[in-house]
């Protein structure tokens, strides 16, 4: 039987997003400035042919699998991210003391710091709305903002954790860890299991996702999509 993080997109749409989705029972995708993401019941030739049908002309869309996959000749893909799927199994590092005090819960008078600090580290989509899915929290030194993270995708009981990132001159200062904390109890105390993705290739977030007590679930594939 399929785990319901195997096709995590979907999942999220079928279930917790469901305000968020466009679609049919069989292809969804997330409103175009929510965040640029598509997902399959199953991931067909058919079902491909119709996200060409039903979507944007131009569009582009992120599509995680647990394989590497084949497109039809009306879609193109751009890029491809080998990842690890995270999921959190407990720890005795996480601080429930933590100083709340330097965080703070960003709204979307924040949007267009948020971006500039994307644009910048480049952990993966973030759009107009992407903060409208929910619990962004950063640090603000020297009157900007330099690091963040917040709620992305929400295949019910799970809560995925995205847009880790910190401005390059302020790395090493624990920053990250101290947001991750914060969301990590959050959605535990909501009595729900915190999830996310990581290049394979990126030691240094590996190291600190499993400090904070994530493991390893298993390699899962983006395939960024732009259609013809």
């Amino acid at each position: 039987m399929q785990h319901i993080l195997d096709n995590p997109i979907y999942n999220s749409l079928a279930t917790t997003h469901r305000q968020f989705s466009k679609g049919n029972e069989n292809v969804k995708f997330y409103i175009e400035d929510i965040t640029a993401f598509a997902g399959f019941k199953n991931y067909t030739v058919e079902n491909f042919y119709t996200l060409h049908l039903i979507s944007p002309a131009d569009c582009l869309y992120v599509i995680f699998t647990l394989n590497k996959i084949e497109v039809p000749e009306n879609w193109k893909i751009t890029s491809t991210i080998d990842m690890f799927q995270m999921v959190y199994r407990g720890s005795e590092n996480l601080n429930k003391e933590i100083n709340t005090a330097v965080l703070t819960e960003l709204n979307k008078a924040h949007v267009p710091e948020m971006t500039d600090l994307v644009h910048l580290t480049k952990p993966g989509p973030f759009l107009d709305r992407t903060i409208d899915l929910g619990n962004y929290l950063g640090i603000f030194k020297d009157n900007r903002l330099v690091s963040m993270a917040g709620h992305r995708l929400s295949p019910y009981p799970f809560i995925e954790i995205s847009a880790v990132c910190t401005h390059p001159a302020y790395l090493g200062k624990g920053y990250s860890y101290q947001i991750l904390n914060k969301l990590v109890l959050g959605i535990l105390a909501n009595e729900q299991t915190p999830f996310l993705h990581v290049r394979n290739d990126n030691v240094a977030a590996i190291k600190l996702y499993e400090k904070l007590g994530f493991q390893i679930r298993t390699e899962m594939f983006a395939t960024v999509i732009q259609k013809r």
